[in-house]
């Protein structure tokens, strides 16, 4: 997910979304940091970078210099709310032993939330043009009656890769991914389809599927892709050519 200038609602939405889902967090823009701890500290209003780590780890850097000026090694509580301005906070807290950071958004520039993995991941074989190609010959491999109507189809907001029309007539866009899809992928899927939508008739736009298929999906993905009625298949190998029996230019004799 990457949000430029957002506004307060939509920072404060992310911000939690990101935090529960445990992705890593970047926030970049003026604020002010308080710590309260075995110490106290105030540092002064001003453009620093916010990072926030799957594991609860927090830090907070200027523009110069290696280390940060703040940090919190542990978290064991990550809350997101407003102060008395009606600005966004968040607030890193430490039980043991007892320490807070309070960090105070002013008006950030951009927010980048993603998925990191330590483990390795599964990724299909082939290049993403050897994909292509397989699957819009054999499209009933990821569902039976689809009919291939355009391949990488510009739409304005970038290339479709698989355009195609169902058993019941409905278009269906198709988004392809070689690892383990992520909320990017699902933000790509949703600007395609909406796209369609609006070069399509009225009569034709609501019908229009969305579907995003890779080896596997991450739960944050999963849940946005709920949310905006899109749907995954599974895609794990490259489909089969079909089978042709070779011609001898024999025949038997009756």
């Amino acid at each position: 997910m990457i949000l430029e200038t957002p506004d307060k609602a939509t920072l404060e939405d992310a911000l939690r979304l990101a935090i529960e889902s445990r992705e890593f967090v970047q926030v970049i823009g003026p604020c002010e940091v308080v710590y309260v701890g075995r110490a106290a500290s105030l540092t002064e209003s001003g453009e620093y970078v916010v990072m926030l780590k799957p594991d609860g780890s927090l830090q907070v850097h200027g523009a110069r210099g290696v280390k940060p000026i703040n940090w919190q090694p542990k978290t064991d509580d990550l809350r997101v709310t407003r102060d008395e301005d009606d600005r966004v906070m968040l607030l890193a807290e430490r039980r043991s032993p007892s320490e807070l950071v309070q960090i105070t958004f002013f008006e950030p520039r951009l927010m980048i939330a993603l998925e990191l993995r330590d483990e390795k991941v599964f990724q299909l074989h082939g290049s993403e043009a050897q994909m292509h190609e397989a699957l819009k010959r054999n499209l009933s491999s990821l569902e039976i009656g689809l009919t291939l109507l355009e391949h990488e189809l510009p739409v304005g907001v970038g290339d479709i890769d698989i355009y195609a029309r169902d058993a019941q007539g409905c278009v269906v866009v198709i988004e392809i991914k070689r690892s383990k899809a992520s909320q990017e992928a699902v933000h790509q899927l949703e600007r395609y389809v909406s796209a369609v939508r609006l070069q399509l008739p009225p009569l034709f736009s609501a019908g229009v599927r969305g579907i995003l298929a890779a080896p596997d999906i991450s739960k944050p993905a999963r849940k946005q892709l709920e949310r905006l009625g899109l749907e995954f298949k599974v895609f794990t190998a490259l489909p089969e050519e079909p089978k042709t029996v070779p011609q001898t230019g024999l025949f038997e004799l009756a």
